[in-house]
C-alpha cells in the first residue's frame, strides 16, 4: 500500500503516481490495469476515489476506459505531472513522492552557491524527502527573496514547483542537474538513514524560470541503499 500525504488531494497523489509509472514504462501502451476494486484496495482508498484519479488520466488521454472489459493504459506521448521534473526513485522502481519541510529561514545567500536571481537573500527550505513512506532524500532549497517577503512552513505544499506556479507565477520550465558526492548534511534528521557526514550521492539542481532566469538553487542528498536517480529521454 502506498502511502499518502495529507496536503495533496488523494485523487491527485494517485494521478501523479501511476503518470510516474507511465513514464518509467513500468505500465505500458495497452496494459490493462487490475480490476478498479482491487487497485482501490493497493492504494487504500475508496473506489470512488480512485475513478476520478482514472477519470483525470482518461481526460489526459493517458486512460482509455472499456466498459465491460477495463481500463487500458493509452501512453501515447511524454506525460505531464506534478511531479514531472522530480528524478529519484525507489531502487525497485516508482514511488510516491512526498516531503516534510523541517525548517524555512530568510537568510544571506551562501558564498558557496552558485549565482542565482537578482536579490542577495533567499529563502532557505530544508526538507526530508520520502517515496512512498520511506525516507528517501534530503533537500535544501533556495529561493531566490525577490519572489516573496516572507515565507512560513504552513506556505509549502508537497511540490515547491506547484507552489511557484499558483502563488508565485513562476513556471519552472527547465532544469539542470550536476551529479556528484558530499557529505550528508549535519541537519539531517535522526530517522533519516545516513549519519552527517557519510558520503553520498548528491545533485546541485539550478532551476529556470519561464524567462529564463534561474529562480532557485536546490541540493538533494539521497539513500543510494535505497533509492536511485534517473532522467529518461524520448
Amino acid at each position: 500500500m502506498q502511502k499518502l500525504s495529507a496536503d495533496v488531494p488523494v485523487y491527485q497523489q494517485i494521478v501523479d503516481l501511476l503518470i510516474r509509472e507511465i513514464a518509467a514504462g513500468r505500465l505500458i501502451d495497452g496494459e490493462r490495469l487490475p480490476p478498479e476494486r482491487e487497485l482501490a484496495d493497493q492504494f487504500g482508498i475508496a473506489v470512488g476515489t480512485l475513478r476520478k484519479s482514472l477519470n483525470e488520466l482518461e481526460n489526459r488521454g493517458l486512460l482509455q476506459r472499456i466498459q465491460g472489459s477495463g481500463n487500458y493504459i493509452r501512453a501515447q506521448g511524454p506525460p505531464d505531472s506534478t511531479y514531472a521534473l522530480f528524478r529519484l526513485e525507489r531502487i525497485e522502481g516508482g514511488g510516491l513522492p512526498s516531503a516534510k519541510v523541517l525548517s524555512v529561514d530568510r537568510l544571506p545567500k551562501s558564498p558557496e552557491l552558485p549565482k542565482f536571481g537578482p536579490s542577495d537573500q533567499g529563502h532557505r527550505i530544508l526538507r526530508q524527502r520520502y517515496l512512498s513512506g520511506m525516507p528517501a532524500a534530503l533537500e535544501e532549497i533556495w529561493l531566490d527573496a525577490l519572489y516573496i517577503e516572507k515565507l512560513q512552513k504552513d506556505d509549502l505544499p508537497e511540490s515547491m514547483y506547484l507552489f511557484y506556479r499558483k502563488r508565485l507565477g513562476i513556471s519552472i520550465l527547465q532544469v539542470e542537474d550536476r551529479i556528484g558526492i558530499e557529505p550528508c548534511p549535519a541537519w539531517a534528521p535522526t530517522d533519516f538513514p545516513v549519519s552527517p557526514g557519510t558520503l553520498m550521492p548528491h545533485v546541485l539542481r539550478f532551476g529556470l524560470g519561464q524567462d529564463g532566469t534561474k529562480v532557485e538553487i536546490s541540493r538533494t542528498w539521497y539513500d543510494p541503499k535505497t533509492t536511485r536517480y534517473v532522467a529518461r529521454h524520448k
